[in-house]
């Protein structure tokens, strides 16, 4: 008997309006895992090269792992993946929630879309029963109303929706798809994806997850962490995440103004600590996890604020109130509240505003162009005005919606220097000047700029319990903030394959369990007798398989590269001679290559590389 996973994948083809099941082996699994591991391997065999990411070609992947579903405290996550409309290179994201768990209990590990619709439709997977339904009706509603009206429909108020709103049936390129109504796998553009196929939703629910080899072992775990939950979490439950808004704002890492300054007069007014004494009426959770971290707030009076939309998480505020210049709590309240409704990525989204707020105070683009709205640093309500009119590609929203990249192309004048992106994706809310490993990570990121797959600077400079965490792969010594020399570059690439790994199996990287105890979990769930080498080797072989499918799809080399006001200073604060040295930023990237067992020159894996990781058959997507 096999356990963990169902050992079956649906496959879903919405131009013949056919369902399939498709048996998975065990190797299989043992192999990928699952999440990023089998996301990549499918769309590397059948996703033709150079296939257009909004066509029929592509395909949408919704992926579990070993740890979806299975009770622990992080176990409510589930991958989605597509070549990104955004990059026309990989994409993925991870979304927490109920969804992924409930997945796992229909009794399929993954579901494989390809094909479009001739009309809108949502797949109803009750279990053994799989149809395709009618969303006409649907076509146009935000998330809030089409969740509310498929649970009538199903009649089940159980039932879990992974779904898009306005912003993904315009092919917005910053369209996110949410799970319910407030997690969402925010980047890459893959709402504009599931909008392509002019499916609506995909809702599920089912009776029974996979059994497990040594369920009292994952129990124990269940009632350790519970039982002291508080403490391991650090201050989650209380602010969540936004507790990262004043630390980084002491020390010049909030993202002001896009970019251009990190420390922000306006901090304390979008605070977490704010929002718990102020708009916090609740604490959401995921799946049989007990920390409570997701914000919940409700305002009455400018803005109405719906609490059943969750509430903004750190990149959020900052993302829509400092890189936008905005110190309103409620207005970015009520922007992450249309996003969640229209399903737009919220570090993409407000990135993206801030682009064009420094464009407009540049003058490339004028009032003509934003029909009379003063898009300027700081205007609350000119940000809140343009989160909809992206998703609705409405005036200047029609060229925002395409992402920074081809807005900045489209506005030309120079744009370009202030789109603060790389491969085309926007960078997230952690400054590089600050935590320069994490701007390398931007850089060689397969996904574009990208946060959770990388290593935070700050938290490896000095001795405590991250360093000890990492003294199982080696690393013995703590290493200096700024420094970017090989010591750097070795925990980056062993931290690099362990969240690779992270993301195969779908564990939440908020946990606080440390290697070995995942280890034991891993074996616990799959009986597999399992080594941290194993896991770390599918961490690097889901990484690796990433790079082959961006060179694959004609990325290089010059693709892996930081915007260029990394290197200059901030105006003033603490990282005003913060400045990124660009020759250090290379020689760091070649030196990652290197270790890597890619090509110096261009990122290439080489053929001894891919055979190592048991994946010779990559090598023919090179060629």
């Amino acid at each position: 008997m096999s356990f963990g996973y169902n050992g079956r994948i649906l496959r879903v083809d919405l131009s013949r309006g056919e369902v399939t099941v498709e048996d998975v082996r065990e190797a299989f699994f043992r192999t990928y895992f699952g999440g990023r591991g089998f996301i990549v391997h499918r769309l590397l065999n059948d996703v033709p090269r150079g296939a257009d990411a909004l066509s029929e070609e592509n395909r949408l992947v919704f992926a579990t792992g070993v740890f979806t579903g299975s009770g622990l405290a992080g176990s409510g996550r589930n991958s989605v993946g597509a070549k990104s409309p955004l990059t026309n290179a990989y994409g993925e994201a991870e979304a927490g929630g109920f969804w992924g768990a409930e997945l796992k209990r229909t009794g399929y590990d993954a579901i494989v879309v390809e094909g479009k619709a001739a009309h809108p439709v949502y797949l109803s997977i009750l279990g053994d029963e799989v149809q395709m339904r009618d969303a006409r009706h649907l076509w146009g509603m935000t998330t809030g109303e089409s969740c509310a009206a498929i649970t009538r429909e199903i009649g089940d108020a159980r039932v879990r929706l992974a779904q898009i709103g306005p912003a993904g049936e315009n092919l917005a390129r910053l369209a996110s798809i949410i799970n319910d109504l407030k997690h969402a796998a925010g980047r890459t553009g893959l709402g504009a994806v599931m909008g392509s196929k002019n499916l609506k939703a995909i809702a599920v629910r089912g009776p029974k997850g996979p059994p497990m080899a040594d369920a009292k072992k994952v129990q124990s775990f269940v009632k350790w962490f519970g039982a002291a939950y508080i403490e391991l979490s650090g201050g989650l439950h209380d602010v969540g995440t936004s507790d990262g808004v004043l630390y980084f704002a002491r020390n010049g890492g909030l993202p002001t103004r896009n970019f251009r300054e990190g420390t922000f007069t306006g901090a304390e007014n979008i605070s977490g600590e704010r929002m718990r004494d102020t708009i916090l009426v609740g604490r959401g959770s995921c799946f049989a996890c007990p920390v409570c971290c997701k914000r919940e707030v409700k305002v009455n009076g400018r803005y109405d604020v719906d609490p059943s939309y969750g509430g903004p998480e750190y990149e959020t505020l900052a993302a829509l109130g400092s890189n936008c210049g905005v110190d309103d709590l409620e207005a970015v309240a009520k922007a992450n509240e249309l996003c969640n409704a229209y399903g737009l990525d919220t570090i993409g989204t407000g990135a993206t505003i801030a682009f064009a707020m420094e464009c407009f105070e540049n003058g490339l683009i004028t009032e003509k162009e934003t029909g009379g709205l003063r898009l300027t640093f700081g205007n609350a309500k000119a940000m809140v005005t343009m989160v909809e009119a992206i998703a609705r590609r409405q005036g200047i929203g029609e060229i925002l919606a395409e992402g920074t990249l081809r807005a900045a192309r489209e506005i030309g004048k120079g744009a370009e220097r202030f789109a603060m992106q790389i491969k085309g994706q926007e960078l997230p809310m952690h400054e590089p000047r600050l935590k320069p490993g994490m701007g390398i990570g931007y850089a060689i990121s397969p996904t574009g700029a990208e946060h959770m797959m990388s290593i935070h600077d700050d938290i490896y400079k000095k001795a405590g319990a991250d360093l000890d965490k990492v003294r199982t792969l080696g690393v013995l010594a703590p290493i200096p903030q700024k420094h970017l020399g090989p010591e750097k570059l070795r925990l980056m690439v062993y931290l690099s394959h362990w969240q690779s790994f992270l993301n195969c199996i779908d564990m939440c990287f908020f946990m606080p369990y440390g290697f070995d105890q995942v280890l034991e979990m891993v074996r616990a769930i799959t009986g597999w007798n399992c080594s941290l080498w194993e896991l770390l080797k599918v961490g690097e072989r889901a990484t690796t398989l990433t790079r082959v499918f961006n060179l694959r799809e004609g990325l290089t080399a010059d693709d892996d590269r930081l915007p260029e006001r990394m290197f200059t200073g901030q105006p003033s604060g603490p990282l005003a001679d913060g400045a990124l040295k660009e020759e250090a930023v290379k020689s760091a990237i070649q030196t990652y290559f290197d270790m890597m067992g890619w090509d110096t020159a261009t990122g290439a894996p080489g053929r001894g590389k891919l055979e190592e990781l048991g994946i010779g058959w990559a090598a023919e997507c090179l060629r």
